[in-house]
């Protein structure tokens, strides 16, 4: 037997919780899944317990130490350092996912959320984001209909880059940017789309509004 079958058959046995088994043998609640799990989270291998944690499962069940290590199965090798250091995990934001965004209503204001998505901490601290999933094949391949676009919320974008842009009071559209020295153009990755080209005049007056910039695809299958 593993270590952790002999801790699992005992907390059956004595009906005990793991959190009520830590506090019994002193041995943290992560570690105790883990080596009842018998699985390291980053290497796959099993679990190697250290000498002291093997005392104090002994301490806890009220066997002999010699003899509980005779039960442990003979190919679980020992280690000298104590339970492993698990990397806390990463905290997620979660933000809205837009159906659509019409013209002339603030993206705080939009009523129309269809979903929600996750994104990191670290991301969520460089600007406001939000979800917005990709209708029509003017993007495709990369972006099919129903995928989800993250998009942090600005008004300008480098050449280049893919974008939410409103055209003409018409709900936003997802195209790559491209900038000029006399305006700009908004292109599909279709072929089948021809390119939206506006000059410097026509941005001012349709109008064309950059809202955002995509900084992540979630495709969906």
């Amino acid at each position: 037997m593993t270590i952790g079958e002999i801790i699992k058959q005992y907390r059956i046995e004595h009906n005990l919780s793991m959190d009520a088994f830590s506090e019994k043998s002193g041995i943290s609640k992560s570690y105790i899944s883990l080596l009842e799990k018998n699985k390291h989270p980053k290497s796959g291998k099993p679990i190697s317990p250290s000498v002291q944690s093997i005392k104090q499962v002994a301490d806890a069940i009220g066997m002999d130490f010699d003899v509980l290590f005779s039960n442990i199965d003979g190919n679980v090798s020992l280690v000298k350092n104590e339970e492993p250091v698990l990397q806390p995990e990463k905290r997620a934001v979660t933000i809205n996912v837009l159906g659509r965004v019409a013209a002339g209503i603030p993206l705080e204001a939009i009523e129309d959320i269809i979903d929600t998505e996750e994104i990191s901490e670290e991301m969520a601290k460089t600007g406001e984001f939000f979800g917005l999933q990709i209708n029509g094949d003017s993007m495709e391949p990369k972006f099919s209909k129903g995928d989800v676009v993250i998009v942090r919320k600005q008004d300008d974008a480098e050449s280049g880059d893919i974008v939410i842009a409103m055209v003409n009071g018409d709900d936003a559209t997802c195209k790559r940017l491209k900038k000029y020295q006399e305006g700009i153009a908004l292109i599909s990755t279709n072929p089948a789309y021809d390119p939206m080209y506006f000059s410097n005049k026509e941005i001012e007056e349709k109008p064309v509004h950059i809202i955002g910039k995509v900084v992540e695809l979630r495709a969906k299958f």
